[in-house]
């Protein structure tokens, strides 16, 4: 008689599991060129045409998380979390040129601290997406000097959090950034302009470099890496034309940047989406066993296949995000566990996959989306703050705990 029992999946020993955040999304509290975009007169105006209330698309307070960090500690802990990928805002931090706010630097160095107490491992990303006014105002990351002061930021910041963290994430999806603020233009500075985006990109990638070689001036042994959003593109029908496309795909979208820094980085940090289907062109209309609240189509089995793609690079390779808006909890389970499932299946054919991190550990302000989607294990109660553990958090913790499923 055939034994239909679900098979049970073990990680290797030392695997991390986790979840992500960044501190735009959840600290409160922050200037930077995010926030006053939020209230701009053409961002409000843009909320008026489209009958949306523009109190949900200003972040505002966002989750009250750093005035307590307790809170979403308690939240990793009760996960049986080991890692915990967060970003330092770099305009708390200098919010003038050259000028350091020791006190958020004490902050964020108890706060990993903290962490490690309760056996969790920091995982520091540096830059994601927002930028301080005075940095915004030289230009941002069309200036190619902004890598400089990149690098001045992150001298500073890594050398006063050196003893507490081993692992730094330069930047957070430097494709999307460029993309959707140079290209699509839909976000800060909302300019379209191909050429623009070309700088920008290779912007970032020499602030990437610089980065890598002032973290490890600080310390040898620290880790570094960057998170990049990979999708996988997939060719329709086998013809030809799709077959060719998809190379195309792969290569601006997947793996140009990484093939520019390759060489200074310690891991690649994958934060897996989307699937693309190709059909003499890109995005085409596919239909989904289940979707978002977003409406993003969920694919989970194209993790296993983005993650083969990046073992030609031959390095350890950390899922970074990966996740859902579902406010209602309806896919989580069935989306977490598909992908653990791929994930696996990636390390047992031999890719190098040493942790995952769940995005997000609580519900977050979702960018130009707002505060409607609802991306956390922990739903955010926004008038109290309180953090309450959906169903899927307690599945979660299972995984977490058991290091498989």
């Amino acid at each position: 008689m055939l034994d239909n029992k679900p098979q049970s999946l073990q990680f290797p020993d030392n695997f991390l599991w986790g979840c992500s955040t960044s501190a735009h999304q959840i600290e409160g509290g922050l200037v930077n060129d995010w926030s006053e975009w939020e209230k701009s007169p053409s961002r409000l105006q843009e909320l008026k045409d489209k009958q949306l209330d523009s109190l949900d698309f200003i972040s505002g307070a966002a989750a009250n998380s750093y005035e307590n960090n307790n809170a979403d500690i308690d939240c990793l802990k009760r996960l049986g979390a080991n890692v915990y990928r967060f970003s330092l805002d770099w305009s708390r931090i200098e919010p003038a040129p050259g000028e350091f706010d020791e006190a958020v630097l004490e902050y964020y160095r108890n706060l990993a601290i903290k962490l490690k107490a309760k056996g969790i491992e920091p995982f520091i990303t540096l830059w994601h997406w927002p930028l301080p006014l005075w940095v915004r105002d030289r230009g941002g990351w069309e200036n190619k000097e902004t890598a400089v002061l990149f690098q001045n930021f992150v001298l500073k910041t890594v050398a006063y959090l050196d003893k507490e963290v081993n692992y730094w994430i330069t930047l957070n999806e430097p494709m999307v950034y460029a993309s959707q603020s140079y290209i699509a233009g839909e976000w800060p500075p909302q300019k379209k302009s191909r050429l623009l985006a070309w700088r920008v990109i290779n912007n970032l990638a020499t602030g990437h470099l610089l980065a890598y070689v002032a973290i490890k001036k600080i310390n040898s042994l620290n880790q570094v890496g960057l998170a990049k959003n990979n999708m996988f593109f997939e060719a329709s029908g086998g013809k030809l034309i799709n077959k060719f496309l998809t190379i195309i795909g792969n290569w601006w979208w997947n793996f140009r940047f990484l093939d520019k820094v390759v060489r200074e980085l310690d891991f690649i940090g994958l934060n897996y989406y989307f699937h693309n289907l190709v059909d003499k062109g890109f995005g085409r209309p596919h239909i989904y066993e289940k979707k978002s609240d977003l409406g993003w189509g969920l694919h989970p089995e194209g993790i296993y296949e983005t993650l083969v793609g990046l073992n030609r690079y031959k390095k350890p390779i950390y899922v970074t995000e990966n996740g859902l808006a579902d406010k209602d909890d309806r896919h989580r389970e069935w989306y977490i566990t598909e992908i653990v499932r791929n994930m696996h299946r990636a390390i047992s054919e031999g890719v190098d996959v040493r942790g995952y991190m769940h995005w997000s550990l609580i519900d977050n302000f979702e960018w130009a989306y707002g505060f409607q989607p609802r991306f956390g294990l922990y739903e955010i109660n926004y008038r109290t703050y309180e953090r309450i553990a959906r169903p899927s958090a307690y599945f979660y913790a299972n995984i977490c705990r058991r290091n498989g499923i």
